[in-house]
């Protein structure tokens, strides 16, 4: 009896994840229409895979942590070239855990006290700088280059004080940093280094992967970055320690390891001394981290793994996209700094910045307003100088040098979108819709 039922529940399970296909089907295919449809900055590109994935997830009704997020934390470790990846709720998250982990007691001596310095650039995503913040650390912000708007390594040695003990810095729109040379500034100065790789998953730099060379790594898969699985990100790393702290801040601060729905993993479960809990305290209750509940689910997991199967289709669809519009702009070049990269660097690129020179007969605001009125999304370089934003009014923190380049590229930098999604007819409008501004202006 119970054999036949399962069969019974299989066979409807493979009727259902069938069915899928079709309804896929009868779903894609929208067309794009010149001036009418709108063409994003960036955005979800999926096929039934995704969709089979998903409802098999939520058909199995296993909610949190499963079989697709092990598959999927393996599969992106293997593929970024660390040890472990440890999926959580978003890419924000991975970041508030990277840092927090790195003030945990199981690290002793290196771990990060309340004011200690970790240095940043001021031209960032918010949620690079925000887990130092809330960690009680003290951000120092220096200024990027143009043209690759990463930051400067002889800043970053500029910027060292006897405080400071880590470097956090992102792969601007993908495009990789000088990391050899902030590596050897963080041994040299023997800092913790945390890559930031949100937007530069599928990058590399002199043949690795971006992600695989900090001490900690973050990825977020928004449905913006390169996979997605809705929210969702990860923490990598290949120290042991940091892989545990991670873990228990992830996890409610727990000591426990055991894999959700799993129990007595360590088979010393009710007979452990710790703090000053009576002898034999369930170890699933014992807390060595003051932590938080960052866990994703298998559904988005599912999600994810989909995605992943594909990454190397979407590398390539970004790449070419980049391509196109290098080439279109470099006729404009008189009134666009164009984006550069690094001789060891190959990028794949999460936008096209274009910083707008002082010279040109137009601003910043002048060809956003007509590229937006004709349905083609832009951004901003996220935060600008985040010091200006209003929410770090009252934070504390510490500038080494100008910040010339950055207040430049919050007032004259826009860019566009070069995800998959894109393709040669959206290709073509974009270069014709700036074709008629250009020629409107100049």
């Amino acid at each position: 009896g119970r054999k036949n039922a399962m069969n019974k529940k299989e066979k409807i399970r493979k009727k259902i994840l069938k069915e899928i296909i079709n309804f896929y089907e009868e779903e894609k295919g929208k067309k794009f229409v010149p001036g009418k449809t709108y063409i994003p900055y960036a955005g979800r590109v999926y096929d039934a895979g995704e969709i089979m994935n998903l409802v098999d997830a939520s058909l199995d009704f296993w909610l949190t942590a499963g079989k697709y997020t092990k598959a999927f934390e393996r599969g992106l470790a293997d593929f970024v070239g660390k040890k472990c990846s440890i999926l959580t709720n978003s890419g924000s998250s991975a970041n508030l855990l990277a840092v927090s982990a790195l003030k945990s007691p199981l690290l002793g001596k290196a771990r990060l006290k309340a004011k200690d310095e970790i240095i940043t650039a001021a031209s960032c995503f918010p949620t690079t700088v925000n887990p130092i913040v809330q960690n009680g650390l003290t951000p120092v912000f220096i200024d990027v280059e143009l043209g690759t708007y990463n930051v400067i390594p002889e800043m970053i040695e500029k910027a060292i004080s006897r405080r400071t003990r880590a470097i956090f810095t992102a792969h601007t729109l993908g495009n990789p940093a000088r990391i050899k040379e902030i590596r050897r500034i963080s041994q040299k100065y023997n800092l913790w280094f945390i890559e930031d790789n949100s937007d530069s998953l599928g990058s590399l730099y002199g043949g690795r992967y971006t992600g695989s060379f900090g001490h900690i790594s973050s990825c977020s898969f928004y449905p913006a970055h390169l996979i997605t699985m809705g929210e969702g990100g990860a923490v990598l790393t290949d120290d042991a320690v940091l892989k545990k702290a991670i873990l228990s801040l992830r996890d409610w601060g727990r000591e426990c390891w055991c894999m959700t729905g799993r129990d007595n993993t360590c088979g010393r479960r009710f007979s452990m001394k710790r703090g000053e809990l009576p002898f034999g305290y369930d170890h699933k209750y014992v807390y060595s981290h003051i932590g938080y509940n960052l866990k994703a689910t298998d559904m988005q997991a599912a999600c994810g793994l989909a995605q992943l199967a594909k990454i190397e289709r979407f590398i390539k669809a970004r790449k070419e996209n980049f391509t196109f519009f290098y080439k279109h702009f470099k006729m404009y070049e008189e009134y666009f700094v164009l984006p550069r990269s690094e001789n060891e660097a190959d990028p794949c690129w999460f936008g096209f910045p274009l910083l707008v020179r002082s010279s040109a007969p137009f601003s910043r605001n002048d060809i956003v307003r007509y590229l937006e009125k004709n349905k083609i999304a832009t951004r901003m370089l996220f935060g600008g100088n985040i010091i200006r934003q209003p929410a770090y009014k009252d934070a504390a923190y510490r500038v080494c040098g100008s910040l010339r380049n950055t207040d430049l590229v919050m007032r004259n930098l826009f860019w566009i979108g070069v995800y998959p999604g894109i393709k040669s007819g959206e290709r073509e409008y974009i270069r014709g819709v700036i074709g008629e501004f250009i020629r409107s202006r100049a």
